[in-house]
């Protein structure tokens, strides 16, 4: 019996709905006839090759993993493997993209994407064209059709948050009081408008508000009246033999590794850019251009945000899927992504650590990297590494600093499907350069990721940024039942320079004379339960474990606790 509590009368509505069907057995082989579906398979363990062209796929059950209706960032350790065949509609609503639709979708470029993707537009959902394919309460608006042929049709996408921490000592001691609870909630509700195959418009609003006992940093995005989240109009064709299309207007941008850039999860209100994107997906390349400027929040009036021209992101992506090839017994299939992310910006993102004060200035910066990930039947992994150089021009007099910085992220693991835990047993590994902020002149070497990489990347108290550390972590995924899954992981983190500060989302921590590289440890833990198709509470619990040169320097050690209580549709 699932645990279902007691919610609001709309929630308890689509509490009431029928959930996905549980169980399946999954068998690929590369033997280029088409998908089928069957009531049983065999349960020989065959070579997984996800980027085969064509591939027959037998799936017992006639639904995805519940759990994996709303897949997190990262392409690997997902708490269930699925199928090309459950990616598509009916299962999922990927795009038709050919080899990028495997995985959580982040291939494609457009995010993670089950049934629910983080971004509502890149959905698919022309699928319920087909009247006899409705199976769900709120399908009658996922698909309005608006001519006879049904090619001209609305969409309507919707969620509510709400999500509560607790804090025994916010940031290290450094924020807040003692013992502080904060409650949030938000709404994101949008419309997508499809005339025809070639154009689509697509818009969203946003509001939130938030309270809580010894709350604190509640800004405008977490206090937001209603706004236009997204607003952009999309074109689409076909170009030299690739799926192609310009998306012009307010927009999300996922297009870019997690742990470099997301969505700015824990505020209400997520990152969104003003500008245009475009984007060409071949059979085994995709391309993705972009130019956007940012979005000022910090008004706290209705239908006030506007465009942030201080704040400037740009670049180009290559995605290659290439063949799959043989190492021992298993069958490898891979991505590699090439990318050059630049961005300028001021204010407290772009300020310098200086002894206990910070320098205010303007930085611009490009990042050149790679990532290459992943997996087999039995592994899955993701490695990249990156450069960053660039330039700090300092507010008050005008010097100009080169940058020069870098960073490496790792995780690896060993994935065991046939169990009935699902479990998954890794590594973490992560490197952020440093620098000195004992000094204000020659070459920063301290790396910034200022655009709100995914939060529980690292550490799910978000009180160390990724800026001059060294973090090794185990990682352990279980995940027993097709709705719950279990996530332990227990990072150690090291300062990269000792000449450097430790850093938090706001800057540095100013401690006072913090000696040696250990920062500390922070035994964490994650339970998401996917309580039917449109609701899912996620909670964490963490205990940060402050090393003895922090705490002596004035940090403190705390617990943690976050609950998240999610409907969409």
């Amino acid at each position: 019996m699932r645990p279902y509590p007691a919610l609001p009368a709309l929630l308890l509505l689509a509490g009431s709905l029928p959930c996905a069907a549980h169980g399946e057995t999954i068998n690929l082989v590369n033997t280029g006839r088409t998908a089928t579906t069957a009531p049983s398979v065999s349960r020989q363990k065959p070579r997984v090759d996800p980027t085969a062209a064509e591939e027959q796929v037998t799936v017992s059950g006639t639904s995805r993993p519940e759990i994996q209706n709303f897949p997190h960032a990262g392409p690997v350790g997902q708490p269930r493997r699925v199928t090309p065949l459950q990616n598509r509609p009916p299962h999922g609503t990927q795009g038709d993209w050919g080899v990028f639709t495997r995985g959580n979708g982040e291939s494609a470029g457009f995010g993670p994407i089950g049934r629910y993707g983080v971004a509502p537009w890149a959905e698919d959902w022309s699928f319920l064209r087909d009247r006899k394919r409705h199976d769900d309460l709120f399908d009658a608006i996922k698909y309005i059709p608006l001519n006879a042929s049904g090619r001209w049709w609305l969409s309507f996408s919707g969620e509510t948050r709400l999500r509560n921490w607790s804090e025994e000592t916010p940031f290290l001691g450094t924020r807040g009081p003692a013992g502080s609870g904060r409650f949030a909630v938000r709404n994101l509700y949008g419309a997508d408008l499809h005339l025809g195959e070639h154009v689509r418009f697509f818009g969203q609003l946003v509001n939130g508000d938030a309270a809580g006992w010894g709350g604190f940093g509640y800004n405008t995005t977490y206090r937001k009246r209603l706004d236009l989240q997204q607003g952009f109009v999309e074109l689409r064709s076909r170009l030299a033999g690739a799926k192609a299309g310009v998306i012009v207007g307010r927009q999300q941008f996922l297009d870019a590794p997690s742990y470099i850039l997301y969505n700015r999860e824990t505020p209400n209100v997520p990152l969104s850019w003003n500008g245009v994107r475009g984007y060409a997906i071949w059979p085994r390349l995709r391309a993705d251009v972009y130019d956007f400027v940012g979005t000022n929040v910090t008004f706290n009036k209705m239908f006030h945000d506007r465009v942030d021209w201080s704040t400037r992101l740009h670049g180009i992506d290559l995605t290659w899927a290439p063949p799959s090839f043989s190492l021992g017994a298993e069958r490898v299939s891979s991505f590699l992504d090439l990318f050059l992310i630049a961005f300028r910006l001021g204010g407290s993102s772009a300020a310098l650590a200086y002894n206990r004060s910070t320098l205010n200035g303007t930085t611009a910066r490009q990042d050149y990297g790679f990532r290459w990930y992943g997996g087999a039947p039995s592994f899955e992994f993701s490695v990249g590494g990156l450069y960053q150089g660039g330039s700090f021009e300092l507010n008050r007099t005008g010097q100009n600093r080169a940058v020069s910085a870098y960073a490496f992220n790792a995780i690896a693991g060993y994935r065991h499907t046939p169990s009935p835990l699902h479990p998954f047993i890794g590594v973490q590994a992560d490197l952020y350069s440093g620098g000195s902020s004992k000094s204000n002149n020659g070459t920063i070497g301290t790396y910034i990721a200022p655009f709100n990489p995914q939060t529980n990347y690292l550490d799910t108290t978000t009180y160390i940024a990724p800026s001059n550390l060294v973090s090794l972590s185990p990682v352990l995924r279980i995940t027993p039942r097709n709705w719950l899954s279990l996530q332990f992981k227990s990072p150690f983190f090291w300062r990269e320079s000792t000449d450097d500060a430790v850093y938090g989302p706001s800057g540095a921590y100013t401690f006072n004379n913090l000696h040696g590289g250990f920062i500390g440890i922070v035994p964490q833990a994650s339970l998401t339960l996917q309580l039917n198709r449109h609701l899912t509470w996620t909670q964490y619990g963490a205990r940060f474990i402050g090393s003895d040169g922090l705490r002596a320097a004035g940090g403190k050690s705390g617990s943690y606790y976050q609950s998240n209580f999610v409907f969409r549709f």
